[in-house]
């Protein structure tokens, strides 16, 4: 089984894991293939003819496929180019042909290992153990391009720029790992950089040299401004990048190992890949099984909807507004997988719903869209999906084994992520088989479901506090008689043909208000899970990526407060000994770093803000933040403008602005208090009646 794919001087090289060891073989005679249709106002002739006699084409022929699940297989032209730049510049000439939509292709836009999987029909699911090796360099050491200083697994190495190399070097011939897990891959040019300047003959690939992949990027995706890293490859060994890994980081080696068998990406495409692009590769596999190709752009047309459907269907999911407030014995109850479930169980697929041969038939609840008897691609592709993880989950309950646990619940959580996407991604304008109706069609089932549940917990003396999309938090009603929860969730489980499980059950779970309302923040709440010293937060600062440690270890402490009291005062008290502490400088201002992501490039801020601040100096030492990336700062005097508002992470500390974490304190517990009746200034007027520190905070 070939693990990895080089594209070296026009030539492919394939490496495979053998019982015998390492095999590579080259491939010169690899060329890639697109296809092209011709619509009835288009030349398919005069086309063929302009392919055959372009330079960059090996061959054309005239093949039968199908170009979308909707169609039966027509003549299409197969277009064999010599390499992969010529993939681009062929279909882009072709697309330029005609009026739009006259001439289309198919199988452009691939990744380069994926295509070639693909068109040699090879899987790239390694069959023998990979090794690995793991190398990370600071930041200040990158900037400086000269590497003194690497930590290889747990060791740090340290030395000359020429004596740092000589070690990596010996390692890496020492291990000869065929996966090099790397805390940003940037480190690659800079050492072969580092090894120029002093002449040294220097190798981190199986093979000598290195390729730049693709650049770095910034993009922006539901309102977030992300950063894409340079991308980078070494002849016969993966490379993962940790600062541009999702599912390596989400799962582990047998979560993404199991994606590339599900995917047929190679372990280094797969790592760097999103949920998205993952869950693309998975549906091309499908349509590759059905003789689909895959069009380059999508071009679904929506079709027409009076503004009464336009109204009824363009919702998300339902929500029960949150009962703000501390509640005591109260259960949560989820969906298992809802939407992919709904996918599954409905038949909702792209080239089944509204469809032709059942129009007029109102099968979406709400929305009256039509839904084919016949069975959908998309259903195919996720049913697999699920039983897998069902069958996972199970093992892990059975299970008393550390490290096979390890293994089944990264395979769990990557197949979560991929079922998590696969609802979104159909509303996703360039998503190459998504539609929109299908996404509004889950959400309308959805819908139904949480309502039908709602009329039957009710009905059976169950109140709902809350619910959003796939869970529901209930209590028992006072005064009535309780059907066991159990047997609610077989009943439910059986009318909507999804399980709905026991999540948890919660000694008192707290819902928070908005900061500036009464009503309730959905995705905000804490509580403790029943006969568990354990507590479970969502949506609070600790929860929150840019919030300091301190803060974090502030708010834990303050609700294990409210656990204990469930008084307002007494939690105020705890508050007190997290005040006095910062007061009296006792906080060690490493854990009072914040960090948070940046939007735009630095001339392009308007305002004077603390990120800003942060940017200023990273400039100063050198250390360039893209739009996307983060930065991380301790404020030190915030009545500041300038860059001496904040100090880096990376700077020493020595001091931090008093004022500014006792705000950030006084809020933090505001979010703990709130369901308690109390806001900041309630808090405030409490600490106020303190005019001695607290002897506690001492210890």
């Amino acid at each position: 089984m070939v693990y990895k794919i080089d594209y070296v001087d026009g030539d492919v090289l394939t490496w495979s894991l053998t019982e015998t060891g390492l095999n590579c073989e080259v491939d010169e005679s690899y060329t890639p293939t697109i296809y092209v249709s011709v619509n009835d106002d288009g030349e398919f002739s005069t086309a063929h003819a302009e392919l055959r006699d372009h330079p960059a084409v090996v061959q054309v022929a005239v093949v039968d496929e199908r170009v979308s699940f909707q169609h039966e297989p027509e003549q299409v032209l197969q277009v064999d180019v010599i390499d992969l730049n010529a993939v681009n510049s062929v279909a882009g000439m072709v697309s330029k042909w005609g009026s739009p939509g006259e001439y289309r292709c198919y199988n452009v836009d691939f990744s380069r290992e994926f295509r070639y999987c693909l068109e040699e029909e090879i899987d790239p699911l390694p069959n023998h153990e990979l090794s690995q090796m793991q190398i990370a360099v600071s930041e200040t050491e990158l900037a400086s391009e000269r590497v003194t200083e690497l930590t290889i697994d747990d060791e740090i190495v340290t030395g000359s720029g020429e004596g740092v190399l000589a070690t990596l070097s010996d390692r890496i011939e020492s291990v000869d790992p065929d996966i090099l897990f790397l805390n940003t891959s940037d480190l690659i040019p800079v050492l072969f950089q580092q090894a120029e300047r002093f002449d040294v003959e220097f190798q981190l690939g199986r093979r000598s040299g290195w390729q730049q992949l693709a650049g770095e990027s910034t993009y922006e995706s539901y309102g977030q401004v992300g950063h894409s890293p340079a991308r980078y490859n070494l002849p016969g060994r993966v490379i993962i990048d940790g600062s541009n890994t999702f599912m390596w980081k989400q799962t582990n080696l047998d979560g993404c190992l199991y994606l590339v068998e599900q995917s047929g990406k190679p372990l280094q495409e797969l790592a760097w890949s999103s949920i998205g692009n993952i869950l693309t590769g998975i549906q091309i596999q499908e349509a590759r099984e059905r003789d689909v190709l895959v069009p380059w752009h999508s071009w679904r047309h929506e079709k027409f909807k009076t503004m009464r459907q336009l109204h009824d269907a363009d919702r998300g999911g339902f929500t029960f507004a949150p009962d703000v407030g501390l509640h005591e014995d109260v259960h949560e109850l989820d969906f298992s997988s809802l939407y992919p479930n709904i996918i599954d169980t409905r038949n909702v697929s792209p080239e089944k719903i509204r469809c032709e041969c059942h129009a007029g038939r109102e099968d979406v609840p709400g929305i009256g869209y039509s839904i084919c008897d016949e069975r959908g691609y998309l259903p195919d592709v996720l049913e697999p999906l699920i039983e897998d993880r069902n069958a996972i989950k199970a093992k892990i309950r059975a299970t008393e084994d550390e490290d096979r646990r390890d293994e089944l619940e990264g395979q769990s959580s990557a197949i979560k992520w991929i079922l998590v996407s696969c609802f979104g991604y159909q509303g996703f304008s360039n998503a190459k088989f998504g539609r929109i109706e299908c996404h509004e069609a889950i959400n309308a089932y959805a819908r139904e479901i949480l309502l039908d549940t709602k009329a039957v917990l009710e009905e059976h003396g169950w109140r709902i506090v809350h619910g959003i999309v796939d869970s529901v938090w209930v209590t028992p009603i006072e005064g009535e008689e309780q059907t066991s929860l159990s047997e609610l969730a077989s009943e439910i489980s059986r009318q909507v043909e999804i399980r709905l499980e026991h999540e948890a059950h919660y000694d008192w779970i707290a819902f928070v208000p908005l900061r500036d309302s009464d009503a309730g923040a959905l995705t905000k709440y804490f509580g403790k899970v029943a006969e568990k010293d354990e507590y479970k937060y969502r949506g609070i600062e600790c929860r929150q990526r840019s919030s300091p440690s301190y803060i974090d270890d502030a708010q834990k402490a303050l609700i294990r407060a409210v656990d204990e009291y469930r008084d307002p005062e007494s939690v105020c008290e705890e508050l007190r000994l997290w005040v006095d502490r910062l007061e009296r400088g006792a906080v060690d201002p490493s854990e009072l770093v914040i960090t948070n992501r940046v939007s735009k490039q630095r001339k392009d801020y308007t305002q004077s803000t603390r990120s800003v601040a942060a940017l200023e100096r990273a400039a100063d030492l050198g250390l360039t933040r893209a739009p996307g990336l983060s930065v991380s700062y301790v404020v030190v005097d915030d009545t500041k403008r300038s860059r001496d508002r904040v100090r880096l992470a990376s700077e020493e500390l020595t001091e931090y602005d008093t004022e500014f974490y006792r705000e950030l304190l006084v809020r933090t517990a505001a979010s703990v208090l709130s369901p308690l009746g109390w806001r900041e200034s309630d808090i405030e007027d409490e600490l106020g009646q303190y005019t001695e520190p607290s002897l506690r905070s001492f210890s």
